[in-house]
């Protein structure tokens, strides 16, 4: 997901079972003798499909497509249905919400139980070459995974490890390359073409005999320049063939899932991602057949006003724009078509007609999706859960009951720790250095970190070290464009609007003792983060 600055299974029926008729047919028989020639000759019919039925496997887990269709291993019909968890292709090469009490295992259990059966995971090459974990982690918390000291690779290890034990399948989406921002083409000058299939084959050789990974998301959002087709140095088609029949070549099990791009052959233009209208003339053919599933992208008013949402039919002339640009792909047995992102955050009457027709769209024509995003840090769409990482967003599930069908109730009982929720980005920005902490007989001390930033607001992690045991500690800096402190977790803050923050241990962080060491956050509503502030601690 990015911000726009230009307008641009199904479970086969059950048949009823054989040894349930074969029951009635001798009860049948008991009670009218006459119709037992007619259970007799139709009985070695029946024990031949009870024997075909025990004979049938378990799906081993890959997926392949068929026309319009993904299918499992034994050829059923199957619907992806994902949400994205986002963080690992960010400066913190880590899934988001780890820096409180949440588990990886609470939050996959979580979207397992909203009727998900995919994580699409996001991730950026530059994490994967990540000796260290950048962003804040309660490692204590997540103890279990033995994260402290590990690698953003051997987190998406555990990551995937942890989805298989919670019934989940993993979709793995190369996001970014930098993990500062997106790019409209799939390389740029610090990361070429080379780098992105290279750790594409790494990436599905590592994972070849785990077919909890079932598909790869070659790039994210293609967008600008990108191309169907066209010079060498903006054809995504072509990058896409290359980078495809490179997966394939070391797990020829994978899915190959190709977003579109923003502006399209026929002079239209729409979402990043979202424009594939050129497959109908120019599809994507690998050396692998069965493979490719397309992906598009789409968003509500809220993100950006395209222009068809000041259309006078709005929203019913949206399937005639999802048709157009994406849709036709299902619809005429082209490939199966995975819609990879679309999420809002439920305000306007607007967004809210938007969802409802899409999610109608998707549910009438059978087509599998990926939910953007679990996160509650998703700036300008939300989550699926609320700020504390664990409390549902009724509404937004009751919106996507429909095609979230036998899903379970959401089990997991929120706590009373906040973790951050930005309001306006997901991407984080680069991050300042450290502030050192002034020592002058202040009973502790204390390292300021800015953890991430966006226009309007920042979220900074608070190192503490006891230096004797005192009843309480606080810790002050200047920030001349503050408005207000709106989320914490192990302190408690106050503002003077754009003069400054001040924040005292809460809960768990209340007291400390000498040589202890806790780390504690806040999401603060800024105009601008500060640079290294200057702090006072008591």
């Amino acid at each position: 997901m990015k911000l726009f600055s230009t307008p641009p299974r199904h479970s086969v029926r059950r048949p009823k079972p054989v040894a349930a008729a074969l029951i009635g047919s001798a009860l049948a028989g008991v009670l009218a003798l006459p119709v037992l020639a007619v259970s007799a000759q139709a009985a070695p019919a029946r024990m031949a499909s009870l024997t075909v039925a025990a004979a049938t496997p378990a799906p081993t887990g890959w997926l392949h497509t068929s026309g319009a269709s993904i299918l499992d291993s034994n050829n059923a019909p199957y619907t992806i249905k994902a949400a994205s968890w986002f963080g690992l292709e960010t400066t913190d090469c880590v899934p988001h919400g780890l820096w409180g009490t949440l588990t990886i295992d609470e939050a996959l259990a979580n979207i397992k139980s909203m009727g998900f059966n995919t994580v699409r995971l996001p991730f950026s090459n530059e994490c994967l070459a990540a000796t260290s974990i950048k962003g804040s982690v309660n490692y204590w918390a997540n103890r279990a995974y033995n994260l402290e000291g590990k690698t953003p690779l051997d987190v998406m290890d555990t990551v995937i490890a942890r989805a298989k034990a919670n019934g989940l399948q993993i979709i793995l989406d190369r996001h970014r390359p930098s993990s500062a921002d997106q790019s409209p083409l799939w390389y740029t000058s610090a990361y070429p073409e080379s780098k992105w299939i290279a750790d594409w084959k790494m990436l599905a050789a590592r994972y070849k005999d785990d077919p909890t990974v079932i598909g790869a998301d070659l790039h994210n959002e293609p967008a600008g320049a990108a191309t169907w087709g066209g010079a060498a140095a903006t054809d995504w088609h072509a990058a896409a063939t290359r980078g495809g029949n490179a997966v394939l070549a070391a797990n020829p099990n994978l899915l190959i899932i190709i977003e579109g791009i923003e502006n399209q052959g026929n002079g239209t233009s729409t979402w990043w991602g979202g424009g594939l209208a050129d497959v109908k003339n120019k599809p994507v053919t690998l050396a692998t057949p069965n493979r490719v599933v397309y992906s598009p992208h789409d968003y509500p008013a809220s993100l950006f006003a395209q222009k068809w949402f000041s259309d006078p039919s709005y929203p019913n002339n949206l399937p005639g724009v999802w048709d157009a640009n994406w849709g036709y792909i299902q619809k005429q047995g082209i490939a199966p078509i995975l819609l990879g992102e679309f999420g809002t955050a439920l305000q306007t009457t607007s967004d809210k007609q938007w969802m409802e027709k899409i999610v109608s769209y998707l549910g009438t024509n059978s087509m599998s999706f990926a939910y953007w995003a679990f996160n509650p840090n998703s700036g300008l769409t939300g989550g699926l859960v609320q700020a504390d990482w664990r409390t549902p967003e009724a509404a937004k599930l009751a919106a996507l009951a429909p095609i979230l069908k036998n899903a379970s109730a959401p089990t997991v009982t929120p706590t009373a720790t906040a973790t951050p929720t930005p309001t306006a980005s997901a991407t984080p920005t680069a991050t300042a250095s450290p502030s050192p902490a002034p020592t002058s007989g202040a009973p502790i001390s204390a390292v300021w970190k800015l953890s991430s930033s966006w226009t309007g607001g920042y979220v900074a992690n608070i190192e503490v070290t006891g230096l004797r045991a005192p009843l309480g500690w606080s810790v002050s800096w200047p920030d001349p464009n503050v408005t207000r402190v709106a989320n914490s977790w192990g302190t408690t803050c106050t503002v003077i609007p754009k003069v400054s923050v001040t924040c005292s241990g809460s809960d768990w962080a209340t007291k400390i003792a000498a040589g202890q060491k806790l780390s504690v956050g806040l999401q603060v509503d800024s105009l601008k983060a500060p640079v290294n502030p200057v702090l006072t601690l008591k």
